[in-house]
């Protein structure tokens, strides 16, 4: 189902280049995380500024908040992984074992473990719970920068720059690799969790049959040769996002593969982080310093 997007805020963030942008858990909040080094919580609709963050000794790339709302798990260039109380924006937990720049962080369906992914090569996961400083297990499979990270709930993917996505199933302990041919800069789980799309620098998103690893569909007409680029999918599984570097958000129909929305930022030279709303047809958007909030064009979905 095609679905034109109307631009409906812009935010300016202050807060340096906007390196990412997560909706939270139910989708009435959102987090940026900033060149700055700080990490901000804000209401989208209202532009309001609710907590800001700040611990990170370099910028941060990646956070997500929490199943229930009340932490947030952030990584950054100086190789830490902080988990934060929501209201008091205190550290409750920093996490230290990376040798090199955290590229993404993400919580267990539980919101119980925190997986990191590095420029190190390796996955981490630690438990929030424990008390103890060393991660319960380390995935360390990837030979080049492992840039992105989804979960479900029994599953961990991850992208790497060698070119592999890595499906770890933590109740078989069991991992399957499928070699893509070029570097990945993000994955995603389809909601039912039955296929894997990942977004490559060769210009080309490919969406995979989980299981076998068939490549089932491309995705082409967006620019992605240089920068780590987010994908997303709509919350029905029915449309493909994806940055670029052009300045433009491209969707694609799922099954069609046709490119039925161009979604332009003007004057902005890369769209490089993506979040949908969990439940409504509303998208986020970030661009050097800004954030962006589109609905669909013909009602009102994400008044408030």
């Amino acid at each position: 189902m095609s679905h034109q997007m109307c631009q409906i805020k812009s935010l300016q963030c202050g807060q340096g280049a906007v390196r990412c942008v997560r909706f939270n858990a139910d989708g009435n909040y959102c987090l940026t995380c900033g060149s700055d080094k700080s990490l901000k919580l804000w209401n989208p609709i209202t532009e309001k500024l609710l907590q800001k963050y700040s611990g990170h000794g370099y910028e941060v790339l990646d956070a997500q908040g929490s199943c229930d709302n009340s932490q947030i798990v952030s990584g950054g260039m100086d190789k830490h992984v902080f988990l934060w109380d929501v209201i008091t924006a205190n550290p409750i937990r920093k996490f230290r074992g990376h040798a090199g720049k955290v590229n993404a962080v993400k919580f267990n369906e539980e919101s119980s473990i925190v997986l990191s992914a590095s420029i190190d090569g390796t996955v981490r996961a630690w438990d929030c719970r424990s008390r103890s400083k060393d991660p319960v297990q380390v995935m360390d499979e990837a030979t080049d920068s492992v840039t992105c990270l989804d979960v479900s709930s029994q599953e961990i993917l991850s992208g790497s720059l060698d070119c592999k996505i890595r499906c770890y199933d933590l109740r078989k302990g069991e991992i399957r690799t499928d070699y893509l041919g070029n570097s990945i800069t993000s994955v995603s789980f389809t909601k039912d969790s039955q296929c894997i799309l990942a977004s490559c620098l060769d210009s080309t998103l490919r969406l995979m049959d989980k299981g076998t690893g068939e490549l089932l569909n491309e995705y082409q007409g967006h620019k992605n040769t240089k920068y780590r680029i987010d994908n997303c999918l709509s919350n029905d599984d029915s449309s493909i996002y994806s940055g670029s570097e052009d300045g433009i958000v491209y969707c694609w129909d799922l099954i069609d593969r046709k490119l039925h929305n161009k979604i332009h930022h003007e004057g902005s030279k890369v769209v490089h982080s993506l979040s949908f709303h969990p439940t409504k047809v509303c998208l986020l958007t970030a661009a050097e310093g800004c954030i962006f909030l589109w609905q669909v064009s013909d009602s009102a979905y994400c008044a408030s």
